[in-house]
C-alpha cells in the first residue's frame, strides 16, 4: 500500500534529483485507470502534473522528467566548476 496520496492518486514511485522529487501516481477510480507524474517539493507540494491512461507512457515521462533535471544539475555543476579560480600547480611555484 502506498504511504502517500495526492488528489486520490497513490504515489508508488519517486526519483529525487536535488531538492525536487518526481513522483508517479496511480488512480484506480472508474473504468479506466489513470496515471500521473508530478514534480514535488517537501513531500507534499505537488505541481506540474502530467496525466496518462497508459502506465508505460507515464513511467517514461517520470524517467524523462528526472533525467532532464539531472542533466540540468550536472550542467550547472560544470559551469560552477569552470568559474572557480584554478590553484597554481605546486611544481610551477618552485
Amino acid at each position: 500500500m502506498a504511504d502517500r496520496i495526492n488528489e486520490g492518486y497513490a504515489i508508488t514511485d519517486s526519483i529525487q534529483i536535488g531538492d525536487t522529487e518526481y513522483v508517479f501516481g496511480e488512480l484506480e477510480h472508474g473504468k479506466i485507470p489513470m496515471y500521473v507524474t508530478w514534480a514535488c517539493k517537501g513531500r507534499n507540494n505537488y505541481f506540474w502534473g502530467h496525466y496518462f491512461t497508459d502506465p508505460l507512457e507515464a513511467k517514461k515521462d517520470l524517467l524523462g522528467r528526472a533525467n532532464e533535471e539531472l542533466e540540468y544539475q550536472m550542467e550547472r555543476k560544470a559551469r560552477a566548476a569552470e568559474r572557480q579560480p584554478r590553484e597554481p600547480d605546486k611544481e610551477c611555484e618552485r
